[in-house]
């Protein structure tokens, strides 16, 4: 234990047996017989641990705790307490300290007390940046936004994000609803707390109960402990409920509740518990027809829909491809400098995407693990992705000349765009939705004048 240990107790011997120990141990220690004197070393030494006894003559343990914490939060503080006094520690814990060791006690018992308490403040530290990236990773200027209906959304999360309201965000499968919900969290004030993912169609309906809400001992087959719910889990935070529109009917009037009440209900128990949790859900499903159709209560989707924002599919937003695919190809190719050839990029932006953003992550990953090049070309796509960007009916393409290579499918169908656009290069370009350089270059890379 490489350690600095600031030791304050007025009981010298005691000092002494202490200071002893840690030495053996390979640790720095500065001894202080009172409050002020322990101040004064803890503000001249950097150190990384304190033991402090909790009752001394001059100044009282409490108090030089309080001056500690002001001055470094950081540093693991120990309390140390006769049998008679653990009230007193109990209280300097609720004001920071990090545990408590009664008198008498063993070499391991003091050993065990330190590591686990700086491994602890390890955990906390870990965790502190962790939510410190997420909160960086989340933020808005960070998220891939050209497009102006992204620009509006985007704009609407800035405002919706520091308010308490619940949100309802719709879009189809892929379009990135949990990445916004995730945006909308670290973006507000209670980025500090928990986030908690609930995806309501993935988890069985007789267990979603439990799930959400808890359960008490007992209360089912196999019930053996009390068990704390997702909403308890998020409290002072954000709980997202992914695909909200899978909800059993069972459980909306019970989610009504929480958002109405802000209580919530263990199963199997009749006492009712109080969470402050921010609610965000989310759907691919058209609620105001099942809430017609009798499926979802109508008074449920008025209190989840304060804030409705809708995310565009990815067709709808083809200038943020480009983006996108620059993004996802440095997300894969880690240390590898691949280039993309500017046609893949126009194949891909004419492309309707029906799985929306997470097919575009998919494709590019793909090609990033199979390229065997640097650069990505119209070969290195998916086939059902160059022929969707091919005219109907292309000349000489059918199934009976059967399986064609890509660049052969590419040049058919610049040959077909030339015949019908009668020679005009621009109005070819049109018919393939790609851009004029873009067919000059691929006209010249396969002789066609």
């Amino acid at each position: 234990m490489n350690l600095r240990v600031l030791l304050i107790d007025d009981d010298i011997n005691l000092n002494k047996v202490i200071a002893y120990q840690l030495h053996k141990r390979g640790c720095q220690v500065l001894t202080a017989t009172g409050g002020e004197e322990g101040l004064k070393l803890f503000r001249k030494a950097s150190v990384d641990v304190v033991l402090l006894d909790v009752q001394m003559p001059d100044i009282s343990g409490i108090e030089v705790l309080k001056e500690i914490r002001q001055q470094n939060a950081s540093a693991v503080v120990i309390m140390i307490t006769a049998y008679g006094s653990i009230e007193n520690a109990l209280q300097a814990c609720r004001l920071g300290a990090d545990d408590y060791l009664t008198k008498p006690f063993g070499q391991e018992q003091l050993f065990f007390v330190i590591e686990k308490a700086l491994r602890m403040r390890q955990l906390q530290e870990e965790n502190r940046q962790l939510r410190s990236e997420l909160v960086e990773k989340f933020d808005l200027g960070n998220l891939i936004a050209h497009s102006g209906k992204m620009k509006d959304l985007l704009r609407m999360v800035a405002q919706v994000a520091h308010s308490d309201a619940t949100v309802l965000i719709l879009g189809e499968s892929g379009t990135g609803k949990e990445l916004l919900a995730r945006a909308i969290h670290y973006n507000s004030p209670r980025r500090e707390k928990p986030l908690i993912t609930v995806n309501c169609p993935s988890i069985p309906e007789n267990l979603l109960e439990s799930e959400l809400f808890g359960h008490v001992k007992g209360a089912f087959t196999g019930a053996i402990k009390d068990r704390k719910g997702k909403f308890e889990l998020a409290d002072g935070g954000t709980i997202f409920l992914d695909e909200i529109g899978d909800l059993p009917e069972a459980l909306q009037a019970k989610l009504l509740r929480v958002l109405q009440e802000h209580e919530i209900e263990r199963l199997g128990d009749s006492r009712t518990l109080r969470v402050d949790v921010r609610v965000i859900a989310a759907t691919n499903k058209n609620l105001e027809n099942l809430v017609r159709e009798g499926k979802f209560r109508e008074d449920l989707y008025y209190r989840l829909s304060v804030v409705p924002l809708t995310i565009p599919p990815l067709r709808e937003r083809r200038e943020d491809i480009p983006f996108l695919v620059d993004h996802f190809l440095r997300q894969y190719a880690g240390e590898r400098r691949l280039r993309i050839d500017p046609a893949v990029i126009s194949a891909l932006q004419a492309y309707d995407w029906p799985g929306n953003v997470r097919e575009l992550e998919n494709i590019i990953e793909r090609m990033v693990v199979l390229s065997r090049s640097d650069t990505l070309t119209l070969q290195d796509l998916p086939p059902h992705i160059v022929q969707a960007n091919a005219p109907e009916n292309p000349v000489g393409v059918s199934g009976e000349e059967g399986e064609l290579s890509l660049e052969e499918i590419e040049r058919r169908a610049i040959i077909e765009a030339l015949h019908r656009a009668g020679g005009n290069q621009t109005q070819a370009a049109k018919l393939l939705k790609i851009p004029r350089h873009v067919l000059l270059y691929r006209m010249k890379k396969f002789g066609l004048s």
